[in-house]
């Protein structure tokens, strides 16, 4: 997981619909970036859907939610579709923000080791800098702990 106080790192990722966004464009909002395992999953699904349902108030105190995870486009079009998601899913399969984020790490599972994102949220202010960092995640109070933060 990145520092508090660091740079946050340049990405350059297609969302759901195969619009490519970068850091820079969010300059002069808040930005929650989370980074989660897997589509249409059931940790991922009350993470996604968490921020859709707050996602007005999101947008009420200036803050952008963006979502990155390694599937695909296609597969974050259907996961946006499925659940009627209202923000913006990154598809990172080549692994390039994940890992400048410092959040592909080795998980075990019922005793085998493999390599895989853990669920990480950043609050990136204005300027691009990390203020807040949390990689103790629990999927179904990410997005009401992201907003009391923006307070």
């Amino acid at each position: 997981m990145l520092e508090v106080g660091t740079k946050a790192p340049e990405f350059e990722l297609p969302d759901q619909n195969g619009t490519i966004h970068t850091l820079s464009e969010y300059k002069g909002k808040k930005l929650i970036l989370y980074f989660y395992p897997k589509d249409n999953t059931s940790g991922c699904t009350k993470q996604a859907c968490g921020y859709s349902e707050m996602f007005p108030q999101f947008m009420e105190k200036g803050a952008v939610v963006v979502g990155i995870s390694k599937d695909s486009v296609a597969s974050h079009k259907k996961f946006e579709q499925n659940y009627d998601l209202g923000f913006t899913l990154l598809a990172d399969p080549e692994l390039t923000a994940i890992q400048a984020y410092d959040v592909w790490k080795e998980k075990k599972n019922y005793g085998k080791s493999y390599m895989g994102v853990v669920r990480t949220t950043y609050l990136i202010d204005e300027e691009g800098i990390i203020i807040k960092a949390n990689d103790k995640v629990k999927a179904a109070d990410d997005a009401h702990m992201m907003l009391t933060m923006l307070d």
